[in-house]
């Protein structure tokens, strides 16, 4: 059974959250985001990724935080959110 990876409030939830254990993540800008819909595409395809532990998108912002092995894998974060159809700010 696949499972998906957590958001940061599930993730606070989890023993061992908050007592200094804490999963490698990397944030990145997501440019073109509009709406709900979009901020899904882009959980939708990151989530994909082998290695996302815990996974946020911020509309507002448009902020993107992947953690686990994945995290600082920029080309893949990058592919994936270009397979939803939008782009990462150049770092």
């Amino acid at each position: 059974m696949a499972t998906s990876p957590r958001t940061g409030s599930e993730q606070a939830n989890e023993p061992g959250a908050g007592d200094g254990a804490r999963s490698d993540s990397c944030s990145y800008v997501v440019a073109g985001m509009t709406c709900a819909h979009c901020v899904a595409s882009v959980r939708d395809e990151v989530s994909e990724l082998p290695g996302v532990e815990v996974l946020d998108v911020d509309l507002e912002s448009g902020r993107l935080v992947v953690g686990g092995s994945a995290a600082g894998d920029r080309g893949a974060v990058e592919a994936a959110v270009e397979e939803a159809g939008y782009s990462l700010e150049p770092a």
